[in-house]
């Protein structure tokens, strides 16, 4: 297989994951933003409700942009365009760079392991889709 096929199905393949993981997310929060604010990530953490106080609105909102990106990545895993894998992982990048500044500059009431975890994850969905774009230009050469 060729490095340019390779590329290709490893930057579909992240569309797909990350899209997913975007509508799992958004989903959650737009029928059931209490819910999604007293429970996310999941896994017995609350990393949301560490920065209170609770807004169903904001909730609703967060839950439509997380649900907005999760179709677009979808979309442009489907389409496998390389201009519109471009925009979309940009987009997703600038979201993703802006939601990690705030919480480096705010901790909420989180532990400090929930407070690293959460930062660290906030972190890979910067590299996530910063390596895609890069892989994404590889495949162009």
């Amino acid at each position: 297989m060729t490095d340019r096929r390779w590329r290709r199905l490893l930057v579909r393949g992240g569309l797909v994951l990350l899209g997913i993981l975007h509508v799992s997310w958004g989903v959650p929060a737009v029928l059931a933003p209490r819910w999604f604010f007293d429970n996310f990530p999941g896994f017995g953490l609350s990393w949301t409700a560490g920065y209170p106080p609770y807004n169903p609105h904001l909730m609703t909102d967060v839950g439509a942009a997380f649900l907005t990106l999760g179709v677009m990545l979808l979309a442009a895993a489907w389409l496998d365009d390389r201009r519109v894998t471009a925009v979309v992982l940009a987009g997703l990048l600038v979201f993703s760079t802006v939601h990690l500044v705030f919480h480096l500059a705010h901790a909420g009431t989180l532990s400090s392991a929930d407070l690293l975890a959460s930062r660290g994850t906030l972190l890979l969905g910067v590299l996530g889709p910063g390596a895609l774009l890069v892989l994404d230009r590889g495949r162009r050469a």
